[in-house]
């Protein structure tokens, strides 16, 4: 259900056609709830059934039209129910920590391959993770733009202010991850102190 609140938190600032609404979530959302668009627009017909969004038919050029989606009130109203309902944390599935459970299964090469791999993954994240905060600071964030144009004085220190505790989140963790990781080749090491790495890896590669 969260990816209905996700929309939702988009659409509130404003109304979006699907692809401008797939686009905005990408670009913000999408970092912290990912979602295909195989996902997204059959939620929009589901939020569209059940009165939280309501299409409107726009003119578009000369003969074309597209649809975009206003928020209604009964929308808003679910939106801000959810902000103040308890969050429902559900149980981890985590693929690379299931993995690293049972890698006495695995040769030191694959061990260490598995390592760097996930080094690699979350050091493009982190990356990713840094360049939005620097978006944010910047004011350059196109989703935070939007929302600040609509965003009274008053409350527009909260807004950047939250989102960059969001991001400072994502970025602790990455580096949690890639620390894990790293932690993990130093295992390999000590666990098969007989292994040269290097030459295992030449043998591989031969």
């Amino acid at each position: 259900m969260s990816l209905r609140y996700a929309l939702l938190a988009i659409l509130r600032v404003g109304p979006l056609s699907g692809y401008d609404l797939q686009k905005q979530f990408s670009q913000s959302v999408g970092h912290v709830w990912y979602a295909p668009d195989s996902q997204i627009y059959p939620e929009l017909r589901k939020m569209n059934a059940d009165g939280l969004i309501e299409p409107e038919e726009q003119t578009r050029g000369e003969r074309g039209t597209r649809i975009v989606y206003h928020v209604t009130d009964a929308g808003e109203q679910a939106f801000l129910a959810w902000m103040r309902s308890p969050l429902s944390y559900q149980r981890v599935r985590d693929p690379a920590h299931l993995r690293a459970a049972y890698l006495e299964a695995a040769e030191p090469a694959d061990a260490r391959r598995f390592f760097e791999a996930h080094i690699a993954e979350w050091e493009s994240e982190l990356e990713q993770f840094e360049g939005e905060l620097h978006h944010i600071d910047a004011l350059s964030n196109p989703m935070l733009v939007r929302r600040l144009a609509v965003t009274p004085d008053a409350e527009r220190e909260r807004t950047i202010e939250y989102k960059r505790f969001a991001y400072e989140g994502l970025v602790e963790r990455a580096k949690g991850e890639i620390g894990w990781a790293r932690r993990g080749l130093e295992l390999v090491d000590r666990l098969y102190p007989d292994v040269d790495a290097n030459a295992d890896a030449d043998a591989e590669a031969s």
